[in-house]
């Protein structure tokens, strides 16, 4: 990414969130044949995430160690781990198996997302500029440009492993270049994680377990949605997560921009109300191009809520304390990965997806009306 290149430190962790975006993106889009291959319902699926993704918690100690641990690698190491260890979702028979390797994947992720969010959050501060959102971006575009591309090998007859393999493979490549040295924090000898302002934390964590909650909501089930309750086809329902990737890269690169001349705590409300009109549009659409409508609606509005809140705790506290701050308040957000496909899978199953959707929209609305205000008291 030559255009990163006059940003000292911004290409290694730029290019760990394009693996990200890569891996989640083409699980995202093969959903569909992976549920089925397990031999799961909508409520079993939901419970599967609920205890697979128990390893993303459990990041929230992991995360430090391993930065401390690896240094400059940090980015790279677990970069390379997440683009392997994702293989093995596509050969899992069954329930069980799923379980066991989604709870490896998930914690490795959770890791590469803190130290990565670590390192762009350290080149802000030597910056002295907002680069959160852009590097959140790049996470969009690729996850788009992903989702698209596994939609269409889907419709080719290519089997989950073979797309797996081809995306492990770009992303072993590019860690060749993801070496991240830290910021020298020696002039903060003292400072302990006594530090930590605990309210700042508790609350940026959970607007952005919001977030991950609306993201995964679209990335886990706007493909059923669409093929299952609207009768789209497999490229019809790659498109939803596709779309929301393609939006939320655009969203970013406007929020990149509007961070200038407006606060981030406004434009986050704005944000999570955007994301709930989509919401709404999507569980009451009739055709599936209306309901990929209201994904890339909720795409423009979600886009800004997690990197503007990781960023404003990022920064909020001593350097330091910074991969820890992150850390605890990515913790609280992963909860969501815990909770939220039981949750939308329980709805969906005594329901429908819409109505899953429906209260989708309901939790962005509280948060901008109670969370966000709570928030700028903080600040």
């Amino acid at each position: 990414m030559p255009f990163l290149t006059p940003i000292p430190g911004l290409r290694a962790p730029a290019l760990a969130f394009v693996a990200q975006g890569m891996v989640w993106a083409s699980f995202a889009a093969q959903v569909p044949v992976i549920k089925t291959q397990i031999g799961a319902s909508d409520a079993v699926f939901g419970v599967v995430f609920l205890l697979a993704s128990l390893g993303a918690i459990a990041s929230v100690w992991i995360a430090p160690v391993v930065d401390r641990w690896l240094g400059a690698q940090s980015v790279s190491v677990t970069s390379a781990l997440l683009g392997v260890s994702f293989l093995f979702l596509a050969i899992s028979p069954g329930v069980v198996s799923f379980v066991l390797v989604f709870l490896v994947l998930s914690a490795i992720s959770g890791v590469s997302d803190i130290v990565m969010n670590a390192r762009t959050s350290e080149v802000e501060a030597a910056e002295r500029r907002s680069l959160m959102s852009l590097n959140h971006a790049i996470f969009s575009f690729a996850y788009a440009g992903t989702a698209l591309a596994t939609g269409l090998a889907r419709e080719a007859g290519f089997s989950p492993l073979t797309v797996f393999g081809v995306v492990a493979m770009i992303i072993l490549a590019m860690c060749v270049f993801m070496r991240a040295p830290q910021a020298d924090l020696s002039g903060e000898v003292g400072k302990t994680d006594a530090a930590v302002p605990t309210g700042l934390v508790l609350i940026g964590g959970l607007v952005v377990l919001a977030a991950f909650f609306t993201e995964s909501a679209v990335e886990g089930w706007s493909a059923l949605h669409i093929e299952r309750e609207l009768g789209g086809n497999a490229t019809a329902g790659a498109m939803g997560p596709a779309i929301l990737g393609l939006t939320m890269g655009i969203g970013r690169l406007f929020g990149h921009q509007l961070a200038r001349y407006f606060r981030d705590t406004t434009l986050i409300i704005v944000a999570c109300l955007t994301a709930a009109i989509g919401s709404v549009l999507a569980a009451l659409a009739g055709t599936p191009l209306v309901a990929q409508a209201g994904f890339g609606i909720m795409g423009l509005g979600i886009s800004l809520v997690l990197p503007l809140a990781m960023g404003i705790v990022g920064r909020s506290v001593p350097p330091r304390q910074r991969v820890t701050a992150l850390a605890r308040a990515s913790a609280i957000g992963y909860a969501a990965f815990v909770f939220g496909p039981a949750i939308m899978g329980g709805v969906a199953e005594v329901a429908s997806l819409s109505a899953s959707f429906l209260l989708v929209g309901v939790v962005m609305v509280g948060v901008a009306v109670f969370l966000i205000p709570l928030l700028a008291r903080q600040l």
